[in-house]
């Protein structure tokens, strides 16, 4: 029996831009414990922790040893530890050291031109492309890609208050995973994304109540409603989902003994699968006889 997929191409009758104009819900607010809290400021105190206090046992640890008169090897032998951490806990003067990271300005090579920057940006309230601003600077010396620019524009200096973009329209792949997927493996998210797109698509509406009654069919093996299927599916004017009917009509007396009876060809399938592993994992090593052999005893 020829294999069909009902509802292949059932979302290519709809035009794409009725799924760009799906209704946006409005973001619920998040609750004052999920918000992100300020960051506090910087405090003179020491630090503090688990990892302070481990660093603070271990320099000390260090230190002692070395002043007992070992090396940094026999030192690191001792603890069991790398040469190189021995080493940066012995050139620490205070174990507050391992602990605060010294924060280097690593120089730009658009240092000189971030003032000119930053004076565009504010005069023209960050109206200014960065096209624009690239443009500028290249005729003012600097050498470097657009890319840089765009870079650092976008992370250091404030970005104009924009309008939302628009929701991203779903793809044609989505979609067909909405409708033939069964509904329990579903997100909420996915759930109400299928529910907006069939609302705003009849047909596609018609294929997702067509798909859903085939697979409620093939999984309860409830072949008396296949002849009414059928008829639904070629009058429904979906080219993909007709063709399909029309092709599990003209095999109509196997297609009902599928969806009828519990026997398949699954454990015949699984054996000839087996059959063609081994003579691949075999191909080129060993004869007829022993691959029958082992097609026997396996």
């Amino acid at each position: 029996m020829t294999e069909h997929r009902p509802g292949g191409r059932e979302d290519r009758r709809c035009p794409p831009p009725a799924l760009g104009e799906l209704p946006t819900a409005a973001p619920e607010p998040e609750p004052a414990w999920e918000c992100a809290a300020e960051p506090a400021p910087e405090q003179p105190d020491e630090p503090s922790g688990k990892f302070a206090e481990r660093a603070r046992a271990h320099h000390a640890l260090v230190h002692e040893l070395l002043g007992q008169g070992l090396g940094l090897r026999e030192t690191a032998r001792h603890l069991g530890w790398g040469r190189h951490t021995v080493q940066r806990y012995a050139r620490a003067a205070c174990w507050q050291d391992m602990v605060k990271g010294r924060k280097r300005h690593q120089s730009s090579k658009l240092d000189p031109f971030k003032a000119y920057l930053e004076h565009r940006w504010t005069e023209t309230n960050g109206r200014v492309t960065i096209l624009d601003l690239h443009r500028e600077i290249t005729e003012r010396g600097w050498r470097g890609s657009y890319s840089t620019v765009q870079l650092w524009v976008r992370k250091a200096l404030p970005q104009p208050d924009s309008t939302p973009p628009r929701p991203v329209r779903p793809s044609i792949r989505q979609v067909t995973g909405w409708l033939t997927r069964h509904p329990a493996t579903l997100t909420e998210d996915e759930k109400v994304r299928r529910k907006a797109v069939l609302a705003h698509c009849p047909e596609l509406e018609a294929a997702a109540s067509l798909i859903s009654s085939f697979a409620e069919m093939l999984t309860t093996l409830d072949g008396g409603r296949l002849t009414e299927w059928i008829t639904d599916a070629m009058t429904s004017g979906l080219p993909g989902i007709s063709t399909f009917a029309i092709g599990l009509n003209s095999d109509y007396d196997a297609v009902h003994a599928g969806l009828t009876t519990h026997w398949n060809s699954g454990p015949v399938e699984g054996a000839v699968n087996r059959i063609k592993m081994l003579k691949r994992q075999m191909f080129g090593r060993a004869g007829f006889p022993l691959l029958r052999k082992r097609v026997l005893l396996a």
